[in-house]
């Protein structure tokens, strides 16, 4: 009696004892699941600081959602809300988008109960034990109701992975979005850039023809040599072939400005001219603002993030689930019983069910799921790296085209008074027709020079306001 009631005496009350054993039960069954490896050690380092310090004048300006209309070209920006709107690919990222929306609400289902209603009328014709043939209605309707408990949470990682998918594809089109909004505005830049190019070039050409008509006047009279008239024709159709080149590629890069703003190929409205059109200041910012700033960086965390809830999903698939069903009906044998008063039926289950031996197929997906989770791991990291790269690219290509176009424009400088000595000198017979040719040729590549440099920096700048993220703000 003694160690009976002892015994009796250490033993837990019921309530906790069962909360104890019911405890233990869910913890050696969380222990059948699959084995996930750990996630690998991050290796990312943020720099504190950019390579190339944006100018101290520049800290004031932040980055806008249209930052294209700081160039102050109506039709700059008239082309990029274009694009923004009619662009193919940004169509099909969209309709993509939506179809991710609808996969979280797929997974979103499992959560919930389903309901199925079915009905049927039967006539058999049947022989009875004395071998006379019969005949029987049967008429029956039956509803049923299935639910799954969620109580390791796999339903919710999947629904979990379908929605951070989906955040994915959501970044992935404003991505694409902002990629579309750089191309048309730097194709535009380009296209005013050949366009001032051409029409230096036609302006070149007129003063070669008036230079070459001079040295034929002078070759004919004696005062100048045949090697100088020659010489002036070869400078006049060295400019005639460069018009014809550049209105080449003027029709094709209107060709392609067009395509990109989902029209067939066609012209493209010019506004200010490239002389007119002003960088805007660089914007601010900071290497770990771009975590935030440029959607492809949220794409590849949202990927990251749906790796893991679909590696918590596959590992959880070797522990039991719970389903409850429930079914309900009528049945009778005449239609009029069965509109009013059918015999009811119904029948209630509860299962649990659980794998016993899989061949390793569960453990094998989970490795699978894992390894999928450390390839996105370092896309992350190799993501934000190339932003980082991108970044200070932009803002040192911005700072050394500068300093180039200072260079340009003192060589400029310096080949504008080496042609006005050379037609001094040549004026009053010191030297031959030859010494201004080379230095009209000097000047025409400095200005051509200054042209391009000038379209390259701003082309630089819309690039550097798509690698800082372009005022895109995370949702």
């Amino acid at each position: 009696m003694n160690g009976g009631a002892g015994a009796s005496a250490a033993r837990p009350p019921g309530t906790l004892w069962a909360a104890l054993s019911a405890g233990a039960l869910a913890a050696l069954l969380i222990g059948c699941a699959a084995k996930a490896p750990p996630a690998p050690a991050a290796t990312l380092q943020l720099p504190g600081a950019w390579r190339t310090a944006p100018d101290a004048g520049a800290a004031a300006t932040a980055l806008e959602g249209q930052w294209w209309q700081r160039f102050g070209d109506p039709a700059l920006s008239a082309l990029v809300e274009r694009a923004l709107a009619h662009n193919g690919d940004l169509r099909i990222a969209r309709a993509r988008l939506l179809e991710y929306r609808a996969r979280v609400a797929v997974a979103g289902a499992s959560q919930r109960p389903s309901v199925s209603v079915d009905g049927a009328a039967t006539r058999t014709r049947q022989l009875a034990y004395n071998g006379v043939p019969y005949v029987t209605n049967v008429y029956q309707a039956e509803f049923q109701a299935a639910y799954e408990v969620d109580v390791w949470g796999r339903l919710a990682a999947q629904t979990d992975a379908a929605n951070a998918s989906y955040l994915a594809e959501q970044a992935s089109a404003d991505a694409a979005a902002l990629s579309i909004a750089a191309s048309a505005a730097s194709g535009y830049l380009n296209l005013r850039g050949l366009d001032a190019q051409l029409e230096l070039t036609v302006a070149t050409l007129a003063l070669r023809e008036r230079s070459r008509d001079l040295a034929k006047r002078q070759f004919e009279v004696g005062y100048s040599s045949r090697l100088e008239w020659l010489q002036a024709q070869a400078e006049y159709q060295s400019a005639a072939e460069q018009i014809p080149q550049l209105r080449r590629a003027i029709f094709e890069q209107e060709n392609a400005l067009s395509v990109l703003c989902g029209g067939n190929p066609g012209p493209v409205p010019r506004g200010a001219t490239l002389a007119s059109l002003t960088p805007p200041p660089v914007p601010e910012g900071l290497p770990s603002e771009l975590l935030r700033r440029r959607p492809d960086i949220v794409r590849a965390e949202r990927n990251l993030v749906a790796a893991n809830a679909s590696l918590r999903a596959t590992r959880d698939q070797l522990l039991p689930s719970f389903k409850l069903s429930a079914t309900g009906g009528g049945q009778s044998l005449k239609l009029h019983d069965f509109l009013n008063t059918p015999t009811a039926l119904w029948r209630l289950t509860g299962m649990a069910a659980a794998p016993v031996f899989e061949g390793g197929r569960v453990q094998a997906q989970t490795d699978a799921a894992a390894a999928q989770r450390d390839q996105l791991a370092y896309a992350y990291e190799n993501a934000v790296r190339a932003a980082f790269a991108e970044t200070d690219n932009g803002l040192g290509a911005v700072a050394r085209l500068r300093e180039q176009a200072v260079q340009n424009d003192a060589r400029r400088a310096t080949a504008a008074e080496t042609l006005r000595i050379a037609h001094n000198r040549y004026s009053n017979g010191y030297a031959s027709y030859l010494e201004e040719l080379d230095a009209q040729r000097t000047l025409y590549n400095a200005d051509v020079g200054s042209l391009q440099l000038r379209t390259r920096i701003l082309v630089a700048t819309v690039d550097l306001y798509r690698a800082m993220g372009g005022g895109w703000e995370a949702r």
